[in-house]
């Protein structure tokens, strides 16, 4: 595919200097416009590729996600383009870029992976081997098998794409160095490669193994079966959580059906507040319910004896820092926490007592396998997805509305509204 000539200035979605952390704690910084550290300009420079490995990115469609709210009500600190999740067109590559790297990259569709570890600094030569690299990159690059994926997620000097130091997605172009890149399959289209990040991090829990449906053993399967999982939270995150984890469990029973396993456990059950939103995923594997049925109270202070203690792994993805509390209620003594939330500000008046008493673990969840979702997302357009009783994905259901980079201030507006699902920015229509 030809690229474009590139030119010297574009239209972005920055996000100015945040407001002090101490506002944000106080709770002093509470406004009913989340947009008023965001700017939209129309002359910044397009960046040039500082070096062979990396690439600039004419981006297609950006979504809007819950982070891009928090971070412009201060969450990370953070000031410079806003926005990580996309899909776009490699437009250009450094003039010493390989003729392998031109081959495979230039004019191509890609998503990408957001962390930017210092294995992808300049001054890296060779393998990635350097004076750039530090012991966590180093050991992702194969020298420690264990460790395969950490510089994805926790290089102590990485960026982040629109996050940490390193501008993001909601402009007409951005760098990413070749590492992160991803091609798109040819069948998926603009507006559903957009979701392979926010797939992609839910996804992240079935690679970190924190889910067992159909346990290993034979004494603990005819035992209980597996785990009991909850997810909470019907945003978009929570609800592609519910999407990958309904087709593992489905998944895991078809297999259960033709083995000598005579238990398993019960379906993932997802809690939420809208009930619209929880019948998006009602056939991909989970039971759904209002949060309201955890509660005896209409305050919603007292959880039902029936279901505290109940869940074997909880997942937070509430976006809401009290969303823990119903959490750690929710999870049984030596059960799993799994938190996918951030939120600009802390929660108040949180003990710890409950976790220590339990003997809970609690596991962070972010970033996961780009590869993997879009691997998820093909299956939709050429017929691999019908596995039995697992149904396609369908990600276009989950899509509100698109705007026009021209509108993103509107755009981030439409998507701080409870009932909005997925706000996509069309930068430019190529497919």
């Amino acid at each position: 595919m030809a690229t474009a000539p590139i030119p010297l200035t574009m239209k972005a979605l920055v996000v100015r200097a945040p407001p002090p952390q101490d506002d944000l704690v106080s709770g002093e910084n509470d406004s009913n416009n989340p947009l008023e550290n965001g700017i939209l300009v129309e002359d910044r420079s397009v960046p040039s590729v500082p070096s062979p490995s990396y690439a600039l990115i004419e981006i297609l469609r950006a979504g809007i996600c819950n982070t891009d709210l928090e971070i412009l009500q201060g969450y990370m600190g953070f000031s410079g383009v806003l926005g990580h999740e996309f899909v776009g067109i490699v437009a250009s590559l450094h003039q010493e870029a390989s003729e392998k790297d031109r081959t495979k990259w230039l004019g191509k569709r890609v998503c990408g992976d957001i962390n930017l570890g210092c294995c992808n600094d300049a001054r890296t030569v060779g393998d990635g081997r350097g004076p750039g690299v530090c012991g966590v990159c180093d050991d992702s690059l194969g020298y420690n098998h264990r460790s395969n994926n950490m510089s994805r997620n926790h290089c102590p000097n990485r960026t982040v794409l629109g996050i940490l130091n390193q501008d993001g997605t909601f402009g007409e172009y951005m760098l990413l160095p070749l590492r992160n890149l991803h091609l798109v399959p040819d069948e998926i289209p603009d507006e559903i490669a957009v979701f392979a990040e926010p797939l992609a991090a839910a996804c992240r829990v079935v690679e970190q193994g924190l889910v067992k449906f159909r346990y290993d053993d034979v004494a603990g399967a005819f035992a209980r079966g597996g785990d009991r999982v909850a997810i909470l939270g019907d945003g978009k995150l929570g609800l592609c959580v519910a999407e990958v984890l309904g087709r593992k469990y489905l998944r895991c029973l078809k297999i259960r059906r033709g083995s000598t396993y005579e238990k398993m456990a019960p379906p993932p059950v997802i809690f939420g507040k809208h009930q619209h939103k929880l019948d998006l995923v009602r056939e991909s594997g989970v039971e759904t319910r209002l949060v309201s049925t955890c509660f005896t109270d209409e305050a919603q202070e007292k959880v039902s004896s029936q279901e505290i203690n109940r869940y074997d792994v909880v997942i937070d993805a509430t976006g809401n820092p009290n969303g823990l509390a119903l959490a750690m209620s929710l999870c049984r003594p030596m059960g799993t926490l799994v938190l996918k939330s951030t939120c600009a500000a802390g929660v108040k008046g949180f003990h710890s007592a409950p976790i220590v008493i339990d003997e809970l673990t609690v596991v962070g969840s972010r970033c996961g396998p780009i590869d993997v979702a879009l691997d998820m997302l093909r299956k939709d357009f050429v017929g691999e997805c019908t596995d039995d009783n697992v149904p396609p994905l369908r990600m276009e259901k989950y899509v509100t509305r698109t705007f026009p980079l021209s509108q993103a201030r509107e755009a981030l507006e439409f998507a701080s509204s409870k009932s909005t699902m997925k706000v996509q920015l069309v930068m430019t229509e190529k497919t």
